[in-house]
């Protein structure tokens, strides 16, 4: 496994990043080649897609309560914003839609906020939801296929098979690339991320550690239990500062399964 560790020391202007990002194979002024780069293009197919998380240092992302605001610092706040700044769309099930009810906006850093996507089966998302709010971004709605009870004004609704009770990432994600929307963040809550990792959908996973120990909570990934510890999964990885906290930029790309148009050989 790869372990450099990078600090990223006085984080320097992010202002026009996004927009050069998307614009050309340029390298980005440091450190954000280094923590970004590896997003501008995928290595399976034609779609890119990352996953993110932050938690305390015993693997918890709220507290036995449920109360999450803010478990990272600042500097991880910000990573988060460029991550949504740089990619098509961000997705979350309704499960932390419900509890957190989150924006989905980028707001602490320069950049576009991306199109919102919430994986709602069964129709439980309120109208009043801040993620359907009609503020000119678009908004998604991924839901099971049969139903029409559950309709909102201004949104679109991507509706598809379920198996097991459940919608399979990797039509959610072949479904977003048909409309365009190749590179995606998977933001939570931890039963959808950790779905999306168990299917081999992830590119990449940043996991942002703060440096606090909240006991009994809810944990950050639930995969599934394992018999020896060599069944593990071991991703390359890269460990950067944030601040207070300290983000393991794990690389997924060697499982990932196919799921856009294969990724051309030079």
């Amino acid at each position: 496994m790869d372990f450099p560790f990078g600090e990223v020391g006085s984080f320097p202007s992010w202002r026009g990043a996004p927009e050069a990002f998307r614009a050309s194979d340029a390298r980005l002024s440091p450190p954000w080649e280094d923590l970004f780069g590896a997003l501008r293009q995928g290595s399976v197919d034609d779609l890119v897609v990352v996953g993110q998380i932050g938690q305390s240092l015993d693997g918890r992302i709220a507290t036995a309560t449920g109360r999450s605001h803010y478990i990272s610092g600042p500097e991880g706040l910000d990573h988060l914003h460029r991550l949504r700044s740089l990619v098509d769309a961000v997705v979350v099930g309704v499960g932390t839609a419900e509890a957190d009810d989150p924006q989905l906006t980028v707001r602490r850093v320069p950049g576009p906020s991306p199109a919102r996507v919430v994986i709602d089966p069964r129709g439980r998302l309120s109208r009043e939801a801040r993620l359907l709010a009609d503020d000119g971004i678009r908004r998604i709605v991924v839901t099971a296929q049969g139903r029409d009870d559950h309709e909102y004004p201004g949104v679109e609704t991507i509706a598809l098979p379920m198996t097991e009770g459940r919608i399979a990432p990797r039509e959610i994600l072949a479904r977003l690339a048909g409309i365009g929307l190749r590179r995606v963040l998977i933001e939570g809550g931890a039963c959808t991320l950790s779905r999306f990792i168990a299917e081999n959908c992830l590119d990449r996973l940043h996991v942002v550690v703060a440096p606090i120990l909240l006991g009994d909570g809810r944990p950050g990934l639930a995969l599934g239990p394992i018999d020896r510890v060599d069944q593990a999964l071991r991703p390359p990885m890269r460990i950067h500062r944030l601040g207070a906290d300290v983000l393991f930029d794990c690389d997924f790309s060697a499982q990932r399964t196919l799921i856009g148009r294969p990724k051309k050989s030079t």
